[in-house]
């Protein structure tokens, strides 16, 4: 059987005992995400309604007596980590930042060797990196006999990308990779992190509902400038307005001082200020409702996205139209922007055919193909064995 037919967990231990020679100690999971609504609120201590994926990165691993850590990946192959050295460059600062984060936080840790094996597709908006230092930090954490919290785990796989990777994230990813639960969005308070669960509900009297994701395969690369500026942005902007973050804004307070402002400041903060309201319409909508009452508000997200706050791109532009031309109760961009991916939420009865709108959509327009994949909330990492 080829690799892509394979079991992603029997895949991962086969890879560690090929490269180790011996059995591992245990294998631990953490999801990937999909952002429903609440998009680029989170780095501003907004609100925010992921959920987890199916689709998650498996970290195998086990002890070693010398003190070193290795670790192999499969498309990068294998690196040790040296935690007395400046980070390095490639995919292997990840591992080491998260590391790294545990030892300043007093994690004793132990030499092992690690073997990842992932399911989600990189540079798509799906949070591979934040999946990749949850489940890291939950293995090692594991190792060394110190088990964490999934919210001391979330803080660290935060601290890791931002201090050490470089990447000014938020608290969203992580937590909605190691906190979420199966049927259910997480609704996160990015200030206070207080979380709670909102079931979601396939049957409702539009039929029985998914959500489908249209990966547009336009990759991001959110270290290298419009992620940071938009973040630095909404700083400025909350600064002239003398609160905090722009969580405190109202669109009263804004329309009042508007003169303080510039046209891109202006847009940038009415996408934030707008959004968190969504958020909250959206998880009442859920709970008085049901699923198939929110399909609007994933269109009212995406229109400021992309004229507003401008993360959005031709492609995602496409997939959001294509899919709602073919009868999607709602669709968006999802993640970041700059590419990635949109989320439709579809009856199933019609995912075959909205798949074969955006897939035509795409091909009329000269885009490269897109990638298609049902979607429904999954549970947050664990450990599997």
């Amino acid at each position: 059987m080829s690799d892509a037919g394979r079991p992603i967990l029997d895949l991962a231990i086969a890879r560690f005992i090929e490269t180790t020679g011996r059995s591992p100690a245990g294998v631990w999971m953490a999801p990937g995400r999909v952002n429903l609504i609440g998009e680029h609120t989170d780095y501003n201590q907004g609100l925010v309604l992921p959920f987890a994926l199916s689709q998650a990165m498996h970290v195998v691993a086990a002890t070693r007596s010398d003190g070193r850590i290795n670790v192999t990946s499969t498309p990068f192959g294998t690196v040790e980590l040296d935690l007395e050295s400046p980070p390095g460059p490639g995919w292997g600062r990840y591992p080491e930042a998260a590391m790294r984060a545990m030892r300043a936080d007093g994690v004793a840790l132990p030499g092992m060797d690690l073997v990842i094996e992932s399911e989600i597709p990189a540079g798509s908006g799906l949070s591979s990196s934040a999946a990749l230092l949850c489940a890291i930090i939950l293995a090692a954490a594991d190792l060394a006999a110190s088990p964490l919290s999934p919210e001391q785990v979330a803080s660290l796989a935060e601290r890791a990308e931002t201090e050490w990777v470089g990447v000014p994230v938020g608290i969203m990813d992580p937590l909605a990779s190691m906190c979420s639960t199966e049927d259910h969005a997480l609704f996160l308070d990015c200030r206070t992190r207080d979380h709670e669960q909102v079931a979601l509900h396939r049957s409702t009297p539009a039929g029985r509902l998914s959500f489908l994701i249209v990966d547009t395969k336009v990759s991001r690369r959110l270290v290298e400038g419009e992620y940071a500026r938009r973040r630095q942005s909404c700083e400025e902007v909350a600064g002239r307005l003398g609160v905090a973050a722009l969580r405190d804004v109202t669109p009263e307070m804004l329309e009042t001082h508007r003169d303080l402002l510039d046209d891109t400041h202006l847009r940038r903060a009415r996408h934030v200020v707008t959004e968190n309201a969504r958020v909250l319409q959206t998880v009442r909508l859920l709970r008085e409702q049901g699923l198939d009452a929110i399909g609007h508000l994933l269109g009212e997200s995406h229109r400021p996205l992309a004229e507003d706050y401008e993360v959005s791109v031709p492609e995602l532009d496409l997939a959001v139209a294509a899919a709602v031309g073919a009868g999607a109760l709602g669709a968006r961009m999802t993640g970041a922007g700059f590419g990635g991916c949109a989320i439709a939420l579809v009856a199933e009865e019609s995912i075959g055919s909205v798949t074969s709108a955006v897939v035509r959509a795409f091909a009329e327009r000269g885009f490269a193909p897109p990638s298609l994949f049902e979607a429904w909330p999954s549970p947050g990492a664990h450990r599997v064995l």
